[in-house]
């Protein structure tokens, strides 16, 4: 098989006249003016009169007030249209999903790791830190790690995360027992409602 010999230029472009981009891009989201495919549509907004308007009609009412017609829901019917300036309705948008992922609780988890045989004074050590962690509204995921030949002794290391649950009653409650992993037991608890 013969190799053809490599000339540079210009790469060869994609037939089609869109270009592929990620998820929906923001602009469009919503079809807009012309780009709205409904025979009629009901206008809704503060400087209209509601009611349901062939789109010849709703677009010479956006027309005469210089602004754009938005289809904010394509899936009713007939579509719900706004008579909005296009720009600020998207920015709108933009600040209305900032003020709602703002008031999404975060949930923090924090892990606290054993040995099969942790003594009493690590043991102690780190249950007052998972009553801190339970304190400020984080979950806790406990977990007994065993190395080696250590998975021989997971009663143990059950008995040591139910005596963990045990001591933070009162702080949280039990969200997942005890459960083998691989070569770790978890226990998740999470902080009781005050």
């Amino acid at each position: 098989m013969e190799k053809k010999p490599f000339i540079p230029g210009p790469r060869p472009r994609n037939n089609n006249s869109q270009q592929r981009r990620g998820p929906m891009a923001p602009k469009d989201q919503y079809a807009i003016n012309e780009r709205i495919r409904a025979r009629e549509v009901r206008l809704v907004g503060d400087n209209v009169e509601t009611g349901v308007y062939s789109i010849q009609e709703a677009m010479r009412i956006a027309d005469e007030q210089g602004l754009d017609l938005i289809e904010i829901s394509p899936n009713a019917a007939p579509p719900v249209c706004k008579i909005l300036d296009y720009q600020k309705f998207l920015y709108q948008q933009k600040k209305h999903q900032k003020e709602q992922k703002a008031k999404a609780t975060k949930v923090v988890v924090k892990e606290i790791r054993f040995g099969p045989q942790t003594d009493d004074h690590d043991y102690n050590f780190k249950l007052k830190h998972a009553i801190g962690f339970l304190q400020e509204g984080a979950k806790v995921k406990a977990y007994v790690f065993f190395r080696g030949r250590s998975i021989l002794f997971k009663e143990q290391g059950e008995v040591l995360l139910l005596r963990f649950a045990n001591d933070l009653e009162e702080y949280g409650k039990v969200e997942q027992m005890p459960v083998l992993e691989g070569k770790r037991m978890i226990i998740m608890l999470s902080p009781k409602k005050k």
